[in-house]
């Protein structure tokens, strides 16, 4: 997280990055980890779609999204899909 020098900050900045990202997206989204370390968050964020492109598609916004905002950096992602019932491709 760039420009940020205290917990107090880091909890402000991540509010803004979630209340945005839920704001615009149909996601669930929260910081997950690294809660104790100013200098980084871990969001964990969940989605439900028809289809694993329907949500490929709206992963890589959110990508986008955190890079305009301009107040962090991702180091790493991590997608995981979970199918129900019928096979969906």
């Amino acid at each position: 997280m760039f420009a940020v020098h205290s917990l107090k900050q880091k909890r402000s900045q991540v509010s803004r990055v979630l209340s945005r990202l839920r704001s615009r997206y149909p996601i669930s989204v929260a910081e997950v980890g690294y809660q104790d370390l100013y200098q980084r968050a871990l969001l964990g964020i969940s989605m439900t779609a028809c289809t694993e492109a329907q949500v490929a598609s709206v992963f890589r916004k959110l990508e986008d999204e955190i890079y305009t905002l301009g107040i962090a950096e991702l180091l790493d992602t991590d997608i995981e899909y979970l199918h129900y019932g019928e096979e969906i491709h």
